[in-house]
């Protein structure tokens, strides 16, 4: 699959309805997931691989691995619509993915590769630091979104745990108004993508 046929298949996939605030549930835009996908794809992170999501939403990693040639594609989320709306996707897609409901600190296994959009921390303090944790548990290569500027802080987490963290890409997220505490129709946040190795 190219880079542009997964990203339309992406576009199409059901969003989530009634979003939590508290729980930071944005949406990884369709080209950017795309783009991440591809990133770990060339570097033979995905193909013939485990890969896992932490905090899988709509499903748009879980689903986008598989059709990228994933062996086994697992998603988790905390929150039941999530799952649920993940689980629709994949079934339109006619893709064989596995999408549980529950915390990440309580997923156990092994995978190659864990691919995520964690909370970036806005609204609770430090909510991606069981994010980055689990990622380095459960396998040798992560790739995770975090907002530019955090880099510092994350690897240094990262290093702590026995790991080496490098800037892959940065985005620019387009966060439509979702909640009431956001002020404009649109708003644009700088994010950059982090590779993590073990």
């Amino acid at each position: 699959m190219k880079k542009r046929q997964l990203e339309i298949a992406l576009q199409r996939l059901e969003q989530l309805a009634g979003r939590s605030a508290e729980l930071e549930q944005y949406v990884t835009p369709a080209d950017v997931a795309a783009d991440i996908l591809w990133e770990a794809y060339v570097r033979g992170d995905i193909e013939g691989k485990a890969v896992a999501d932490l905090g899988c939403g709509n499903g748009v990693f879980v689903i986008g691995a598989k059709l990228m040639g994933a062996s086994r594609a697992f998603g988790v989320d905390i929150d039941k619509k999530a799952v649920g709306t993940a689980q629709r996707n994949a079934k339109t897609l006619g893709l064989e993915v596995e999408v549980v409901e529950g915390d990440v600190t309580a997923v156990n296994g092994r995978f190659d590769t864990v691919i995520q959009n964690p909370p970036f921390g806005a609204q609770r303090r430090h909510a991606d630091r069981a994010f980055i944790k689990k990622a380095l548990d459960l396998a040798p290569v992560a790739y995770s979104l975090h907002n530019d500027g955090s880099q510092e802080f994350v690897g240094t987490m990262v290093s702590a745990l026995g790991g080496m963290s490098e800037p892959v890409k940065r985005y620019k997220f387009e966060i439509p108004y979702a909640f009431e505490f956001h002020r404009k129709a649109k708003e644009s946040i700088s994010v950059v993508l982090l590779r993590f190795k073990r």
